[in-house]
């Protein structure tokens, strides 16, 4: 299986996916650890991907989701965004909207 259908997969799997470098108790990026954060202040039910634990995946999903930088958090099957526009959505309370139906 090539790194799209894995991508595609994990996509569709996981209906809170957070691409990142490194596990949540241990991310390898500030980046990776402010989404974390973020979504475990929400209390939101999410599973991760380690880009740096698949090179194929870690330039994989940049093409899929046409944007350059990790971590990328999925929310529905739908792109959210990465850091910057996750932190964006949580300050403005359209995260944790988009997020309610995922809350454990």
């Amino acid at each position: 299986m090539g790194a799209k259908e894995t991508i595609s997969q994990l996509i569709e799997n996981h209906p809170v996916l957070l691409f990142m470098k490194g596990e949540p108790g241990m991310p390898q990026c500030g980046f990776s650890a402010r989404v974390v954060q973020i979504l475990d202040f929400l209390k939101v039910k999410y599973h991760t991907f380690d880009v740096l634990s698949d090179e194929e995946v870690r330039q994989g999903i940049k093409e899929y989701s046409n944007w350059p930088t990790i971590p990328q958090l999925y929310v529905g099957k739908q792109f959210v965004g990465g850091c910057d526009i996750v932190q964006e959505q949580f300050e403005t309370g359209e995260l944790e909207k988009t997020l309610e139906s995922y809350k454990s």
